[in-house]
């Protein structure tokens, strides 16, 4: 198939290899959450509008806020709050406040927790984590965090077949950012391929709309086409779980659509590595 997805499939060994082998100089065996943490905790409080927390999620680049009241963390709002339950739904940010869709409790781990517990924990309460000292809320993990750091253990040579979505989402380039947004926010993905004369040559995620557009207020009734991230990076079916962590660490992307015989037979993201290293 002569297209950018076939011609990125091509040169995918070598980048994979350079990936994994950098990955492994600077990976630790073991690692405790406090060194797995993004140390600058971003928040809002309940009040503020989610137009307000959009924008403060795109200029940071961070996909959540943790929610404060009275100087105390009680929630999280995150990037899919703001599409499946507003976006989704047709109703608008500058009409909602954070309180209207955050998640509570908090879900939190101790400072000095060990990375399968962290991956466990993070698995069966399906959030990020806030990591807390005698306390004291002093930092927050991801699933990208994670994925930085999983080390190099039996649970992830095992390959990204059992654990990758294998239904794609997949949408023209003509059709309109607006609608892309429903799609996932209805849907629950983060992600959808994005299709040139029936062919995928790019990806548009929930951070591309965080960034690019909620924060910015810009209209969403524009072509997704030129929007979306290209050209799009894959990863070979049977590739496993660490070298597989290793480019999107590499990367800095938080998902990739997986390909054999250069069609593109799923997606793996980050939360789906670090539930087969939880296992």
């Amino acid at each position: 198939m002569a297209t950018p997805q076939g011609e990125v499939r091509r040169k995918l060994p070598s980048v994979v290899d350079i990936a994994y082998e950098q990955y492994k100089r600077d990976l630790p065996r073991y690692r405790m959450a406090k060194e797995l943490m993004s140390h600058h905790v971003v928040t809002a409080t309940p009040e503020t509008s989610l137009d307000t927390a959009a924008q403060i999620m795109g200029e940071k680049h961070i996909g959540s806020l943790i929610v404060m009241e009275h100087k105390t963390p009680v929630g999280i709002v995150t990037e899919r709050d703001l599409l499946s339950k507003v976006l989704a739904l047709g109703l608008f940010l500058t009409n909602e406040k954070v309180e209207d869709v955050m998640s509570y409790p908090l879900a939190g781990i101790s400072l000095t927790a060990k990375i399968k517990e962290v991956a466990r924990l993070m698995i069966s309460k399906k959030s990020r984590l806030a990591v807390f000292d005698a306390g004291t809320l002093v930092g927050v993990i991801t699933a990208s965090d994670l994925v930085k750091s999983l080390p190099d253990v039996p649970e992830t040579d095992v390959n990204i077949d059992d654990f990758m979505t294998k239904e794609v989402v997949s949408a023209d380039e003509q059709t309109s950012v607006i609608n892309i947004a429903k799609m996932m926010g209805t849907q629950r993905i983060g992600s959808v391929i994005i299709t040139r004369e029936g062919e995928p040559f790019g990806i548009f995620t929930e951070r591309d709309l965080l960034t690019n557009f909620l924060a910015k207020g810009k209209a969403l009734f524009t072509e997704v086409g030129p929007e979306c991230s290209q050209p799009l990076i894959v990863i070979p079916a049977g590739t496993s779980v660490h070298r597989t962590a290793a480019l999107m660490a590499l990367k800095h992307i938080r998902r990739l659509p997986v390909v054999r015989s250069e069609k593109l037979v799923g997606i793996i993201t980050a939360r789906d590595l670090v539930e087969a290293y939880a296992k």
